[in-house]
């Protein structure tokens, strides 16, 4: 195989449920490719870098494989290689994100209708 399009080949390594899911965030710029944006139609190359969005993550990956099949999880993850920047900046952020969260004090109980005023008063004065 030679080339195959960009969104099949997101779609065949797991990155997206439908090809459709992947058109969009091609056309979205939100998916780069060899650092810059590409369309849908783009011929992927072996060695080409992507950047993709994973949740809260961007992936940086490494195209080792072409596939236009949609395969299972472990064929699909030999089509590609994270970078090791990748890997480090995406356990920095889970790292900054979890410490946040446990920095966070979450209320022992929901707000009584007294509160709940107090909430909106200040919402209001706030928003002026």
């Amino acid at each position: 195989m030679d080339s195959v399009r960009l969104d099949k080949w997101l779609w065949a390594a797991r990155f997206f449920k439908t090809r459709a899911l992947a058109k969009k965030a091609i056309e979205g710029g939100k998916v780069q490719y060899n650092g810059a944006r590409a369309k849908t139609s783009k011929g992927v190359e072996v060695g080409a870098l992507i950047r993709v969005p994973q949740g809260w993550d961007t992936l940086e990956v490494e195209v080792v494989d072409l596939s236009g099949q949609r395969r299972g999880a472990p064929e699909a993850r030999a089509l590609y290689r994270e970078t090791a920047e990748s890997a480090a900046r995406r356990e920095r952020e889970a790292e900054a994100r979890r410490l946040t969260n446990q920095a966070m004090q979450h209320p022992l109980k929901r707000p009584d209708k007294k509160q709940r005023r107090e909430i909106k008063r200040f919402q209001e004065r706030s928003g002026e």
